[in-house]
């Protein structure tokens, strides 16, 4: 996959994971009316997607850097 390819995803994984994380100190308070199983439930929730997101951020820089590594040194033929 070509770096641009990765820079994007990253890119794009980055802007969801700061949105993920700003929004969970509002998370509170949108959940407040909320029975305190339901809130426990709901900001557990965030927490997973925050994990997540940040698990992909890694593989995603993870990949492109092999990917990286494996085009800054070309195969050459077998004498």
């Amino acid at each position: 996959m070509a770096t641009f390819a990765y820079d994007v995803k990253i890119a794009r994984v980055e802007r969801t994971l700061r949105w993920l994380e700003e929004d969970a100190t509002l998370l509170a308070t949108r959940v407040k009316d909320l029975s305190p199983e339901r809130q426990t439930q709901a900001k557990r929730f965030a927490a997973n997607m925050i994990d997540q997101a940040r698990a992909e951020l890694d593989r995603l820089v993870q990949e492109r850097t092999v990917d990286r590594e494996d085009s800054a040194f070309p195969c050459e033929p077998a004498d």
